[in-house]
């Protein structure tokens, strides 16, 4: 490692650091030294030495279930809900009430998930939650000007996670629901003395700011959520059997493995998988203001969904221990900090199950006010009971699935980032020690599937300080030293924190984050590529390649929609948005504003059954393993309507997953940056899976025994993403969809299929893989110009490559602007309208010249008429270029110019596309020298937020 003195040290400190550095100070300080590589940490964790990566949790074993997307693992935590019987225990960063856990809605209502939980606390379930509480502002927006006015108060208006809390609790009293911290303009929940070490940070004067700079600084910007958060995602259900992972029980998470980005369906309403919020596309333009909520939906016979790539866990065994004590934990120091004396005894304290008991009640009696502290002070040490009901579910495993289940339990290990705001203990950064632990002792490949890559190489790129990177490169030049077949694989978002117009200024944090994301892999001279080739490695590629998703789809705008609209007398969007108020999954807290009525959808859906449907509603699984190929699915309709009809998307990796050498797995729900990583940050949970029963396989083309749990999940999460599996019907449950005390993972060893991705080292996998990409990545370029992209190397190409084909916000502003100077409209004595020439072009430049031209002649000002005429000319021959433009379309959409052989040679093309697997573009921009210049919201004030 690189030594940086202590100058440079104090000179790269932010205000952050200093507001960190403040409350060590107000808790009696502690020295920290966040991530390394190396264990530099050993005599700041004396009390967790003896656990691996310095964990508060001990080593243990137990049984896990690994779940691809939401579908299967949504399902599974409905039937674990519903057999609840003692306790259900929540820690999300969302939480929506209204998310269907089963889908379609409109058979499922007993599965959404307020439901669920209102019958299982009527059974006499407890039900504690825990959820994020964003930060709150009461913001007054001038549409006239750029500027707000702030306020941070103590009731601010409802949020959407107040909603949760109320909404919940409501329901019945066993339910509690906690909401942490209680925000101070930092995000803090701590003393008044920390209020102003805020303030004394203020740069500049607030009711002067611009408004996405004071947004950004208090968290609430247009398209990253911002400062520190609770981002752990834990299901945990009478202390027996659990659930994290990178999934929310949220809208927007629900998805199956092959990704329907189109959910429209004219020949029946009850067929709608996405109801509501949970058809979302963060990448679609908001065209209206915050106030218009009603208006800011997509229109999903125009837009596209973005799908939703992630992976989450089911356990059971002793593992379940070090989770309730986990959240155990951080109930009873949020009760302790916030809801103990605000609450009068609505809220209490949590005991560890027999924790108490097995020490003694005498020492329970002498403890008395201050068992939550006794209780959190016994982390890693009091150990739950096995109950009589787990120890007949071993028995009921042992039977079914083998001696092996008692005596090869996979080695499962929990690790944690926090500290001192988000638990009350001093900074853990076991996540980041298990990352850097498993890079540097994988001996074959390792596979990182993550939501960001904010990494560092040394120190010398600040403000990033996490070195996950360095391990990296470490690794790398180890390989290629010692001449070994090493390869690294990562995925990841085309687009970080969801941006429309990628040139626009509201997507200045979007671009942040993808300047540091080009920073830790290809750029500014010390990234991960450009630290290699220092080394004389002189294709990294051959070591380390970084991928992104993306896939297409087809809405369902046929002959069946207009037909059907003509028979009922009803649009479709108008009857679709009774349909979602009526299965409760609207638009909070208005759902979709059609107040209960269902009129529109009663005759719509009736008439829709009197007509004939030959278009399918989605058809992804043209590119999925089933044998479906895209000339199978038909289009009753004209076809240029089928051309518009087609939309693509990126397919968002929400995945927090890393697969070393097909042995070791570790998911859970952080990110690879510094915000996850580091402890300081956000608070996240995450579990290390390797041993337990193993697979014959092969690796480099050799004979090799992989973990089954490893492997089985690495070559699922491979088939997908080059098409090798069969499209998910969400309708049709298998053995994968059930908790893990039902059934273990089911997999086709052995199949063709596998065949293909079982040796992820031999060559001809490496050529599937590869290819697959960059032909996908072709098609994706010429149908619907997706950005980034390699040829978009500066803004002017990407004007030429995005903004020309594309309608954008700036389109939209500019078509207000000229809508808004239009004059009324001149009638004559009969209050008909008089039409002067030129009006046909209202909103074009040439109607202001021919104005100007008119009101001249009307105060009978003298001009020079050759002027005039040689000014219109000017205008009429600008106005003739423009109409030589390509027609705009809408976002996602096909470019119509690229394919003069109409629908055919679309088909033909969109029917090579296999899986969603594309290369990431790391020369997009490359030629930009500052794609995120630094200004009032990108700053040494919140450069660290980005990170």
């Amino acid at each position: 490692m690189e030594p940086d003195s202590q100058a440079s040290e104090a000179h790269h400190q932010t205000p952050f650091k200093k507001v960190e550095l403040g409350i060590e100070a107000l808790f009696g300080g502690e020295k920290h030294s966040h991530a390394h590589v190396g264990h530099v940490c050993d005599q700041l964790h004396p009390e967790y030495l003896t656990n691996r990566y310095h964990s508060f949790a001990p080593e243990t074993t137990g049984d896990a279930k690994w779940f691809v997307d939401g579908c299967s693992y949504f399902y599974a935590v409905s039937q674990a809900l519903e057999r609840a019987q003692e306790s259900i225990c929540i820690l999300d960063w969302w939480l929506s009430p209204e998310l269907y856990l089963r889908r379609p809605p409109s058979n499922n209502a007993q599965y959404r998930l307020d439901a669920m939980l209102k019958a299982a606390a009527e059974r006499g379930v407890t039900v504690n939650i825990i959820i994020y509480k964003e930060v709150e502002a009461a913001l007054t927006l001038d549409s006239a000007a750029s500027e707000i006015v702030l306020a941070v108060k103590d009731a601010s208006p409802l949020t959407v996670l107040q909603h949760t809390k109320k909404a919940l609790e409501a329901l019945h009293p066993n339910i509690h629901v906690f909401r942490h911290p209680d925000h101070v303009p930092t995000g803090y929940d701590l003393k008044s003395e920390f209020k102003k070490a805020f303030s004394d940070l203020t740069h500049f004067d607030l009711a002067k700011a611009s408004h996405a700079a004071v947004k950004a600084i208090y968290g609430v910007t247009d398209d990253i959520v911002l400062y520190w958060a609770h981002h752990e995602k834990l299901l945990i259900i009478d202390n027996n059997i659990c659930f994290m992972g990178g999934l929310d029980l949220c809208f927007g998470r629900w998805d199956t493995n092959s990704h329907p980005i189109a959910d429209a369906h004219p020949g029946d309403l009850d067929a709608i998988i996405f109801p509501g919020q949970d058809y979302n596309n963060a990448r679609i333009f908001d065209f209206s203001g915050v106030g218009n909520w009603n208006q800011n939906k997509l229109d999903r016979t125009k837009s596209s969904r973005m799908g939703w790539s992630d992976v989450a866990l089911c356990m059971t065994g002793s593992i379940t221990n070090n989770l309730v004590d986990h959240f155990v934990d951080r109930w009873n120091y949020i009760f302790e900090s916030k809801y103990g004396a605000k609450d009068g005894g609505k809220y209490k304290l949590m005991d560890t199950p027999d924790t108490i008991e097995a020490i003694g009640q005498t020492v329970h009696q002498a403890v008395g006010s201050l068992r939550k502290r006794f209780t959190r002070g016994l982390r890693g040490l009091g150990r739950r009971k096995t109950s009589a009901k787990e120890d007949r579910l071993n028995i009921q495993l042992t039977r079914r699935y083998g001696y092996y289940i008692t005596l090869q339990r996979p080695q499962l290990l929990i690790k944690i980032s926090c500290t001192r705001w988000s638990s009350g203990h001093r900074t853990e950064h076991s996540i980041a020690n298990a990352y850097v632990d498993a890079i540097l002792k994988a001996q074959h490949f390792i596979y990182i599937e993550n939501q960001f890559f904010i990494t560092a190489t040394s120190k010398k790129q600040h403000p990033v300080v996490n070195k996950i990177g360095a391990a990296i490169v470490q690794r790398i030049r180890s390989a290629h030293k010692n001449n070994e077949r090493f390869k690294i694989w990562v995925v990841m978002p085309a687009v970080p924190a969801f941006a429309g117009d990628l040139k626009a200024n509201e997507a200045l944090g979007t671009r942040a984050i993808m300047k540091y994301q080009y920073n830790s892999i290809s750029r500014g001279g010390n990234s991960i590529i450009e630290r290699l080739q220092q080394a004389g490695i002189e294709d990294p590629s051959e070591y380390i390649s970084f991928y992104n998703l993306r896939n297409f789809d087809r809405i369902n705008t046929s002959a069946t929609m207009e037909a059907a609209e003509i028979e009922a007398g009803v649009g479709y969007e108008e009857a679709r948005k009774e349909h979602d108020d009526q299965v409760g999954a609207g638009r909070f807290p208005q759902g979709e504003g059609t107040g209960g009525t269902t009129d529109s959808y009663k005759k719509y859906q009736e008439k829709a059954q009197t007509v004939a449907d030959k278009t399918k509603d989605s058809i992804v699984a043209a590119y999925m393993d089933g044998r479906n190929e895209l000339s199978d699915f038909v289009w009753d309709g004209p076809e240029d309507a089928e051309m518009d009809a087609f939309v693509s998307e990126e397919l968002y990796v929400h995945t927090k997953l890393l697969i070393a050498d097909d042995r070791l797995v570790l998911c859970g729900s952080a990110n690879l940056n510094d915000r996850s990583q580091l402890g300081t940050h956000d608070s996240e949970i995450a579990v290390v899976i390797e041993n337990g029963p193993q697979v014959s396989s092969t690796m480099n083309g050799k004979p090799y025994q992989a973990s089954k749990f490893a492997s089985s999940l690495r070559r699922e999460i491979f088939r997908k993403h080059l098409g090798l599996l069969p499209h998910q019907d969400p309708q049709k449950p298998n053995a994968n969809w059930y908790p893990i005390t039902d059934s273990f993972n089911e997999y086709d060893w052995g199949s063709p299929a596998d065949i293909l991705v079982r040796d992820p080292l031999h060559p001809n996998f490496s050529n599937l893989w590869r290819g697959t990409a960059k032909s996908n990545t072709e098609i994706f370029r010429k149908a619907f110009h997706p950005v980034p992209d390699d040829n978009v190397r500066t803004w002017e190409d990407y004007d030429e490559f995005f903004t020309k084909h594309f309608k954008t916000l700036a389109d939209v502003k500019k078509k207000e602007h000229h809508a808004s100077k239009n004059d009324t409209p001149k009638t004559d004595d009969a209050g008909a309208e008089t039409v002067h020439v030129g009006t046909l072009e209202e909103n074009s430049e040439l109607h202001e010249v021919q104005k100007e031209v008119r009101a001249q002649e009307e105060a009978q000002v003298p001009q020079d008429i050759a002027e005039i005429d040689e000014k219109l000319e000017d205008q009429k021959k600008n106005s003739k270029e423009e109409s030589k433009q390509p027609e705009k379309v809408e976002y996602g959409h096909v470019v119509r110019s690229e394919f003069p052989g109409g629908i055919k040679e679309l088909r033909k093309w969109l029917g090579r596309v296999r899986g969603s697997l594309v290369e990431m573009p790391l020369d997009f921009l490359v030629d930009v020298s500052d794609i995120a210049k630094t200004g009032l919201t990108l700053n040494s004030l919140t450069e660290e937020i980005y990170t």
